[in-house]
């Protein structure tokens, strides 16, 4: 199909399902609030702000909503955009999409990653959209019918747009994204997101973020909103000027929203920045750990987490009303024998609940591969989506050559994922941080919420209170929080609702790993090794 580019073009956004089991993907938990899905599609949202505004946009999720035939029959172009554990999904997509005649365009992380995979699409739109839609679009108006873009430089955040958040429905999610910084100062062997976005940081001026945050809140959102940097605190002088601008405005406006966001474990060591966190509501943070060794995190230049006392740092970060979350990392090649109690022993001392465990994956073009590749240790095919399986860092890792046995990291794995999800740990967690965190919320949510959050409550109390697995241990944490820390118990709760989610996915991991070590141990690791690599 030709589009007109100067008509009435029809272009359909769709962003593609994530894997019900994965750690972010916590529907049930969502339902419970009243909602369908954790986070919006921010990226498509921004897309769509970059094309031609006299365009006519809808925008399907289809981890929200169903994708009709009709859709597509009505898409003059379809615009498809995601990650690597949407691979499989944004595949099929394609082919659909072709099967009822739209023109179908490509984009994000996975497909400048590896853009052969996605051949199939008519346009591939790579790297950074603010540089290579308008590429696109000067085609796109010469009448081009294919085309593939990719461009070395880095979009100007001085000129980015407002998403277009109107294209959603905010009731929908839990969280609504927004984004200050792309780029990260530091240069973790193993992370993508320096060679997609550099190794400086480009910001947005405060005054464009603050132009965002009146947009969501003149289309009538209240509520969560997820500042989605990789690192927020990637210029430390630059956020604490970005912060008293929010402060400034939100308290004009009666704190209508509160916020969470990702940052490196060297957050814990600046006060003055942990104080406007808290001013301006910040909630939770996460926590890019990835392993409580010292020595793995210098070899994997990981240098900001070196000698520093993961527990301090939380209790540090709960002083000040914040909530840590943590990313961990098993099967680097210094990993030692006591890994796992090393692991178990920093979540449960630390009192992490929403500890993100994962298994390393060479990620296309990153540092870690290009080693890889050079040492003969990738696995063939490394990142394509050769079964239905997930693609993703905790059911699918280790796609290369380990220097230590395979089926002795996977047995680590389940011993590390079974211990941190035992109910009676993780409610030591939750006790831990309902009793340490010291909140002092700003944000209130009005009486239509206030009714949801009971309702959400009721529902919490129900299905973990009244849990054979969990009753016992959710009452006692209920009762010694509310009791001895009363400002605890909101992310007390929330955490046990997370739990919910944690022990599903947590059977799920467990069960698809012991079928790796199984297949392993009757081929034996040297032939699994021999046909991964593509030699047999």
């Amino acid at each position: 199909m030709t589009v007109l580019y100067d008509g009435v073009v029809n272009c359909l956004l769709v962003q593609t399902k994530f894997s019900a089991y994965s750690f972010w993907n916590y529907q049930e938990v969502c339902e419970m609030v009243g909602k369908k899905y954790p986070a919006a599609p921010l990226g498509l949202l921004t897309v769509a702000a970059l094309l031609p505004q006299r365009w006519q946009f809808k925008l399907i999720d289809e981890n929200v909503e169903s994708l009709h035939d009709e859709h597509l029959q009505w898409a003059d172009l379809v615009c498809i955009g995601g990650m690597l554990p949407q691979q499989n999904s944004m595949l099929a997509l394609i082919t659909r999409a072709h099967e009822m005649g739209a023109t179908v365009v490509v984009g994000g992380p996975d497909p400048t990653s590896q853009p052969d995979l996605y051949s199939d699409a008519d346009f591939l739109v790579l790297g950074e959209g603010e540089i290579t839609i308008p590429l696109f679009l000067d085609d796109l108006k010469k009448g081009a019918k294919i085309g593939k873009y990719l461009s070395p430089d880095r979009a100007d955040m001085l000129k980015a747009v407002v998403p277009r958040y109107d294209l959603i429905s905010f009731s929908d999610y839990i969280m609504i994204g927004l984004q200050f910084i792309r780029g990260c100062p530091f240069n973790c062997e193993f992370c993508d997101v320096i060679e997609l976005y550099g190794r400086i940081p480009r910001f947005k001026t405060n005054e464009q973020v603050i132009r965002e945050l009146q947009a969501l809140y003149d289309l009538g959102y209240r509520g969560h909103i997820d500042m989605v940097d990789d690192n927020f605190i990637g210029n430390k002088k630059k956020v604490k000027g970005l912060l008293r601008e929010i402060i400034t405005w939100s308290k004009a406006r009666k704190y209508p929203f509160f916020f969470t966001t990702e940052a490196s474990v060297n957050l814990a060591d600046d006060d003055e920045l942990l104080q406007l966190m808290k001013d301006a509501d910040f909630r939770y943070v996460f926590l890019g750990i990835e392993t409580p060794d010292n020595e793995t995190l210098a070899l994997n230049n990981k240098n900001q987490n070196v000698n520093k006392s993961i527990g301090d740092a939380v209790m540090k970060i709960m002083s000040y009303g914040m909530v840590s979350n943590g990313g961990y990392i098993l099967g680097f090649d210094s990993d030692r024998a006591h890994i796992a109690k090393q692991m178990i022993d920093s979540i449960q001392d630390s009192g992490i609940c929403m500890a993100m465990i994962g298994l390393l994956y060479a990620l296309p073009n990153t540092q870690l591969t290009r080693r890889l590749e050079l040492e003969n240790r990738l696995f063939h095919h490394s990142s394509k989506a050769v079964t239905d399986g997930d693609i993703d860092q905790m059911t699918s890792g280790l796609n290369f050559l380990t220097l230590t046995s395979r089926v002795e990291i996977l047995k680590n794995y389940i011993l590390i994922i079974e211990t941190i999800f035992k109910p009676s740990n993780y409610y030591k967690r939750v006790i831990f941080t309902g009793l340490h965190v010291k909140t002092n919320y700003k944000h209130k949510p009005g009486l239509k919420t206030w009714l949801i959050y009971m309702r959400s409550f009721l529902r919490v109390c129900k299905k973990a209170g009244f849990s054979k697995a969990t009753g016992y241990f959710y009452w006692k944490m209920f009762f010694t929080v509310i009791f001895r820390n009363p400002g605890g118990i909101e992310p007390a709760v929330n955490l046990a609702a997370m739990f919910i989610h944690f022990r599903k996915q947590k059977e799920y991991i467990v069960s698809v790993t012991r079928q790796m070590i199984s297949g392993i141990e009757e081929t034996g690791e040297e032939v699994f090794n021999e046909r991964m690599m593509g030699r047999s």
